[in-house]
């Protein structure tokens, strides 16, 4: 990835009153990127992924292949297709 890499899609990140479930394989392995403070943070947002076609967690759409970054309240999705394993989170 550079840091001038063009985003497919920018998708909007949305707060939720409660947070959507998520696998516990995928919170350990942003707890251990990011430390536990930042899965508190951002447990109760998701996105509305281009990709899948479906809302998910922001912590899946973390570890997606295709995130490029977030900023201000905006996902950069490379948009491309994944692997159903990949998919699975």
């Amino acid at each position: 990835m550079t840091s001038a890499e063009k985003p497919k899609y920018e998708v909007p990140v949305i707060k939720l009153e409660r947070a959507l479930r998520t696998k516990k394989e995928v919170r350990e392995k942003v707890k251990e990127m990011l430390g536990g403070g930042v899965v508190r943070k951002f447990n109760k947002d998701a996105v509305d992924c281009p990709v899948r076609g479906k809302r998910v967690s922001f912590l899946e759409c973390y570890i997606c292949p295709n995130f490029i970054r977030r900023f201000k309240g905006t996902v950069h999705c490379r948009g491309r297709s994944i692997p159903i394993s990949s998919a699975k989170g």
